[in-house]
């Protein structure tokens, strides 16, 4: 009888002892969440790098994508319009046969001069510069001294990472308009260049992307 009730006391230990090993697996458990916090802190540093992925202004550039008005009316004419490739940028010239300061450029629509034609339907990108120029694209005899006529695409940007297109819009009343399509609206800058000789220039640069 004494045996029996040992036996059975050694039973009830066993089973006390195999559910405290029960609570102890759970509590390693437990531990294996706590590798998963440490989950989370590597995704925080990931966090920090995309912070740090945005980065300088691209090329140091701070243009900014704000229109951009500027000079007089001038009746010196408009003669050339091309393209260049940069390591920042993209750039348009507009040459003149004489002085010519005065221009207004921003990101929106481009009408036709005169006729009042909207031009993003014909130009090509993600974005449309319009580009106001204050002289003509005529001379004092009203004969064309460009060789583009309204809707004509005047650049080959082909390769080009910013440019998409440049559409002449015609001239009216010593006003010339463009439309110039870049890739998305991106940082500009216009300058106001003498030379070569008695010419000038105006000249739109569109960088490649706002930050490195």
């Amino acid at each position: 009888m004494r045996l029996s009730r040992t036996l059975a006391a050694l039973t009830v230990a066993c089973a006390v002892l195999l559910t405290t090993a029960g609570t102890t697996a759970t509590a390693g458990t437990t531990a294996t969440a706590g590798t998963t916090a440490t989950t989370g802190k590597t995704a925080t540093a990931g966090t920090r790098g995309a912070a740090t992925a945005t980065g300088e202004p691209y090329c140091g550039i701070t243009w900014g994508s704000g229109d951009k008005v500027a000079g007089a009316l001038s009746d010196a004419p408009l003669t050339e319009v091309r393209t260049g490739r940069h390591d920042c940028f993209d750039r348009v010239v507009f040459e003149f046969d004489g002085t010519v300061t005065g221009y207004s450029i921003g990101y929106g629509e481009t009408y036709t001069e005169g006729e009042g034609l909207a031009l993003s339907p014909y130009t090509a990108g993600g974005a449309l510069l319009r580009v106001s120029l204050r002289a003509p694209a005529y001379d004092d005899e009203h004969l064309a001294t460009v060789p583009y006529r309204v809707g004509d695409h005047v650049a080959n940007v082909l390769r080009y990472q910013t440019l998409r297109d440049v559409v002449f819009g015609g001239s009216f009343e010593g006003y010339s308009a463009f439309a110039v399509g870049v890739r998305a609206r991106l940082p500009f800058r216009v300058l106001v260049l003498a030379g070569p000789g008695t010419h000038s220039r105006i000249v739109l640069d569109v960088a490649h992307q706002w930050q490195q």
